[in-house]
């Protein structure tokens, strides 16, 4: 099969996705339980937002045509209660952030405006517009109209606006399960003392992690070593699930058998193989109806591959409509060169304010420390050879 650019393996991803993948199940929830998964129903607000029209500032409720001048303060409104009186000519009414706008008052007068001459007088210079400083009943949003909407994921602000318009439980979709299948004779497990040609399992460890966080429920299934039965028992097990994501035995080496047991399993190739690195060896396909990614072995090409790829056909399995895309632009604090032809993903420290990005030096995609130090990873264009220190470069946050 011909290799795929970024772009191209990455939109293919997304048309395979939302061209195979059946909606998830549908359950209901409490609210708090809610948050980070993804709506299932339709939510309307019960009532305008605000419903009343109200005070955006400290002050006092007046009319407009009023000012400048003077004026006799006649009563106080806090948030939480309404005015018994109204505001007529001359008059204003005290007045707290959050709360209603009192009959007859069409403004509000910000306190540090108004000079008191003792009593309950005041004074101001200014002259206001009929609304300043009011947020006017049904401005934020109007009773029975959509808040949100099927395939939303729900962040706090969400949940919040949910709380708002007395939603106590929620329908979501049910979390997809996600089987994580290691592959390769060199792994043992992370209590076990490795010989000197081993390595410990922390593949199985990072992929459950990044697939709690991109919403689904992951299902961590033994090594499966490099011969042909158990690797297909391993496989026929991770395909029962809702997505399989393999680590290992996708490149071209003798032991590599990953793609020759999905084949022997009437798998559907989509792509093999991804001008990027680290994980240009990347398999995505379908097998009895699941879909499956067979992701580098590296740690850093497991990594960064699920992010692109794998994490987007998650979040559709999850009940996204618009999967999201984790790339953003910063600048680089460095000169900075690669060798052209491949897109590359490389380790690198995002700023806290996020205005630049330091790329760090490591030894390959299997240098976990490293990748422990980073933060981001930096996207050296596979057309562009350098980066002076200030230009513009995209980012991968992990």
């Amino acid at each position: 099969m011909a290799a795929l650019t970024f772009e191209q393996a990455r939109q293919c991803v997304l048309e395979q996705t939302f061209r195979h993948a059946a909606r998830p199940g549908i359950e209901n929830v409490d609210l708090l339980s809610a948050a980070g998964r993804v709506l299932a129903e339709t939510v309307v607000a019960d009532r305008d937002l605000p419903p009343f029209h109200r005070s955006g500032r400290d002050g006092f409720a007046v009319r407009a045509e009023d000012l400048p001048g003077a004026l006799r303060v006649i009563g106080e409104v806090r948030a939480g209660e309404a005015s018994p009186l109204p505001v007529t000519r001359g008059e204003a009414i005290e007045i707290m952030t959050g709360a209603p706008l009192p009959a007859g008052a069409d403004a509000v007068l910000m306190v540090e405006h108004a000079v008191r001459n003792g009593g309950s007088d005041i004074t101001t210079d200014r002259a206001l517009l009929a609304g300043e400083n009011v947020i006017p009943q049904g401005a934020e949003v109007r009773c029975a109209e959509t808040v949100a909407a099927p395939g939303m994921r729900l962040a706090y602000p969400a949940i919040a606006l949910l709380a708002t318009v007395g939603k106590p439980s929620l329908a979501v979709y049910r979390k997809p399960q996600v089987a994580i299948l290691p592959t390769g004779d060199e792994l043992v497990g992370i209590r076990e003392q490795p010989q000197p040609f081993q390595i410990r399992n922390s593949n199985a460890y990072s992929l459950a992690v990044q697939v709690a966080r991109a919403g689904g429920e992951p299902l961590m299934l033994p090594v499966a070593r490099d011969q042909w039965e158990p690797a297909l028992a391993a496989i026929r097990e991770g395909l029962k699930a809702d997505l399989l994501l393999l680590s290992g035995g996708v490149s071209a080496g003798k032991y590599d058998i990953v793609e020759n047991v999905l084949a022997s399993l009437g798998a559907e190739f989509f792509f093999d193989r991804v001008l990027i690195q680290p994980g240009q060896p990347l398999v995505f396909g379908r097998a009895g109806g699941t879909l499956f990614f067979g992701l580098p072995g590296n740690p850093a090409s497991t990594m960064v591959t699920f992010e692109l790829f794998a994490r987007a056909a998650l979040e559709i399995l999850s009940g996204v409509n618009e999967p999201s895309r984790p790339l953003l632009w910063t600048r680089v604090d460095r000169d900075f060169r690669h060798k052209p032809g491949l897109t590359r993903f490389l380790p690198a420290r995002l700023s806290a304010s996020g205005e630049s990005v330091t790329p760090l030096s490591w030894h390959g995609s299997g240098d976990v420390p490293a990748l422990t130090r980073a933060n981001a990873y930096v996207v050296a264009e596979s057309g562009r050879e350098a980066w002076a220190a200030g230009d513009w470069i995209q980012v991968l946050p992990q």
